[in-house]
């Protein structure tokens, strides 16, 4: 965590929830996605269309927190990610993000392709 994350009470920020589910969900999509071999994919655009967050209990700033993350449902055109934080070992936090292939340069939403469903299918998991 850094210094601007600390809200007044000296907990996490709760928008800076979202920021942290945002770097890990960045870390897979771009730099997991090309480590696997899936070249420009994801990088050429991904929006968000929905977020959703439950605040379980504060998160002290400076300890360290582990987030887990899956993907909860796919679609043609979307999936979504859930994820859990964890503060030291317990449960503080749990979001969602529907994430919508998008072709920025056309400006439309996609489908996804036969390689980015490969890539997402191991991180599946339903129910």
């Amino acid at each position: 965590m850094r210094w601007s994350d600390m809200d007044a009470y000296g907990h996490l920020n709760n928008a800076r929830f979202l920021t942290l589910y945002e770097e890990a969900r960045v870390a897979l999509f771009f730099i997991g996605a090309r480590d696997h071999g899936l070249e420009g994919s994801f990088e050429e655009g991904i929006i968000i269309s929905r977020h959703e967050i439950d605040y379980l209990r504060p998160v002290d700033y400076g300890d360290p927190v582990r987030i887990e993350m899956w993907i909860e449902e796919m679609k043609a055109a979307s999936f979504t990610v859930a994820y859990q934080m964890f503060d030291e070992g317990v449960l503080a936090s749990r979001a969602r993000s529907v994430c919508v292939p998008f072709n920025l340069e056309a400006g439309f939403p996609r489908r996804l392709s036969q390689a980015e469903r490969d890539f997402l299918e191991p991180y599946l998991r339903t129910g």
